[in-house]
């Protein structure tokens, strides 16, 4: 028996939307799994449901209504034991692949595993900006992971009472985040909307410190702490785009707090 026939069966996940442009190489960077499910917004609209029933061995459609929802509701549905959440925008890479399948060859002896992810910026990887720090748990027993009931960035939590192992692999995922403003604008405005509803929930009161200090906070932490300045142009522009969503987020929570004052008045 091949040491492939002996491991543990993997599960991919790969939950998309409008991304005809990226599903086919993301299926195609997953094809090791014993099987690669896809999980479509039911808005979607362009070709990727055509090309996904071509490459994935099940398609599923489901309304979104955010991203941990989405694959909250997918992960049951998943058929083996550990499962593999790979955004569209995402490739595993081969030294990736390699340490997934030594999990699998192991059957553990994790819980879940951290991945790191190298970020590109309009096709050029970015090594600073804090961005090199950047790591998700996306590889996790089926059975005991969950995302977090969260808008913007949830992670997996393991809501069944054990404390979890959690451990890294080495190899990394290629992140293809942002490829023209008019392509990332869209997902800017619905990302600081969703996190400013998370942040609401923490945050009776907008002050000066949210609007002006905070922004300004992060621009210097990673644009001179966390190196965003050997990126060039690339890495102030990402920069300056971090603080601004973050006064964005606190403005709009400004917002609702002003427009709750005018309720409680009239």
């Amino acid at each position: 028996m091949s040491s492939n026939e002996r491991r543990v069966k993997l599960s991919v996940l790969i939950p998309a939307g409008n991304e005809e442009r990226h599903i086919g190489e993301c299926i195609d960077s997953a094809r090791f799994a014993d099987e690669v499910v896809v999980v479509l917004d039911a808005a979607g609209s362009d070709g990727t449901r055509e090309i996904a029933e071509q490459k994935a061995d099940r398609v599923l459609v489901h309304e979104y209504v955010n991203s941990a929802a989405q694959k909250n509701w997918a992960i049951p549905q998943m058929i083996h034991p550990w499962v593999l959440v790979v955004d569209s925008d995402e490739r595993v890479t081969p030294d990736l692949r390699r340490d997934i399948l030594e999990v699998l060859a192991r059957d553990g002896p994790h819980d879940g595993y951290r991945i790191h992810r190298l970020n590109h910026f309009m096709g050029q990887p970015i090594h600073g900006c804090g961005w090199q720090r950047d790591d998700v748990l996306r590889l996790f027993r089926r059975d005991r992971g969950r995302y977090e009931d969260k808008h913007v960035h949830a992670d997996i939590i393991f809501p069944d009472g054990e404390p979890a192992n959690i451990g890294n692999l080495r190899g990394k995922f290629l992140h293809y985040t942002f490829e023209s403003f008019d392509q990332y604008i869209g997902k800017f405005f619905r990302y600081t909307g969703w996190a400013s509803e998370d942040r609401a929930r923490r945050t009776p009161k907008v002050g000066w410190r949210h609007l002006a200090v905070r922004p300004a906070w992060r621009f210097f932490r990673q644009f001179v702490l966390f190196s965003g300045w050997r990126d060039g142009k690339a890495g102030f522009i990402i920069c300056m785009m971090a603080a601004w969503s973050v006064f964005l987020k606190y403005a709009r929570v400004w917002e609702q707090r002003e427009h709750e004052k005018h309720e409680e008045t009239n």
